[in-house]
């Protein structure tokens, strides 16, 4: 009973700050400021682009994290204490700098007389894509796209994905890979029936912690995307502090995307099981 007594101050923090807001937004989500109504689901249609282009580009930068983080996580699992400590330190040092920070320096990198246009002209890779495809540009024009708010997302949310993998190939036991080896099982093998099933659990805790946060930001898209590039954290932004003041949109908004967000989890979640299960047996 006295260990139970312990979890009353978090619990009480919790039912303040997270079940509250939580059931605040779906009542605002129902409601119209006069009357309970469904007609901000309605209205949501009008923003079909938005969710659209939310989670495609959230995909783009998880599939593309699964890309570079696995090999990282590879790398790492395979190294020796020392290496590893260094190259865990480099992975997250850039996390100890505020994350509005982090973003404002890839503001100064991409920018049209930024760092990467500036380095271009200076060894003649825009003069000769000129002289190729018959271009006239004076610097390649990076920021304020989608492809600039991909690169921020991969850049804050890499290590996300590299240490949920990096831990569960660490766990893998090494007799299970020498017993493959001894069985005549090549490398390609081992990795392809052995070591990347079971990997999958790491795998898909990266993609959650990548996918979920890169679905709701707006801080990469404001900067990186300069207000040219709306996602769902900048439309549920302008719906609660923008012009167009509206919390009852806005909370439809946030509660639609939670639960779209949600069932994706579920729905990995459970792949993960199915993994596991088939693993045992």
């Amino acid at each position: 009973m006295k260990n139970k007594g312990l979890a009353v101050p978090y619990v009480i923090w919790m039912a303040i700050f997270v079940v509250v807001p939580l059931i605040l937004v779906v009542i605002y989500a129902f409601h119209d400021g006069t009357r309970f109504t469904p007609d901000n689901f309605r209205v949501m249609g009008t923003y079909a682009a938005v969710f659209g282009r939310s989670f495609l580009l959230a995909a783009i930068a998880t599939l593309i994290c699964i890309l570079v983080g696995y090999p990282v996580a590879w790398f790492l699992a395979r190294e020796g204490p020392g290496m590893r400590r260094i190259a865990t330190i480099l992975i997250m040092l850039p996390m100890w700098m505020n994350f509005l920070l982090r973003t404002y320096s890839w503001m100064s990198i991409l920018e049209n007389t930024g760092l990467l246009n500036t380095l271009f002209q200076k060894i003649g890779l825009i003069t000769l894509v000129n002289s190729i495809f018959g271009t006239n540009f004076t610097y390649f024009p990076m920021i304020n796209t989608q492809g600039a708010i991909v690169l921020g997302m991969v850049y804050n949310y890499l290590p996300f994905m590299i240490l949920p993998i990096f831990t569960v190939i660490e766990k893998i036991d090494p007799q299970l890979i020498e017993a493959a080896q001894d069985l005549g099982a090549n490398s390609a093998v081992v990795f392809h029936k052995l070591i990347f099933p079971l990997s999958v659990p790491g795998i898909l805790s990266g993609i959650t912690m990548v996918f979920v946060p890169s679905v709701a930001t707006f801080a990469i898209s404001r900067l990186l995307g300069g207000g040219m590039v709306t996602l769902l954290g900048d439309l549920i932004e302008t719906q609660f502090l923008g012009g167009a003041y509206n919390p009852y949109l806005g909370s439809a908004i946030s509660l639609v995307m939670m639960v779209i967000v949600l069932v994706c989890m579920a729905v990995m979640n459970r792949f993960g099981e199915g993994e596991e299960e088939a693993m045992l047996l």
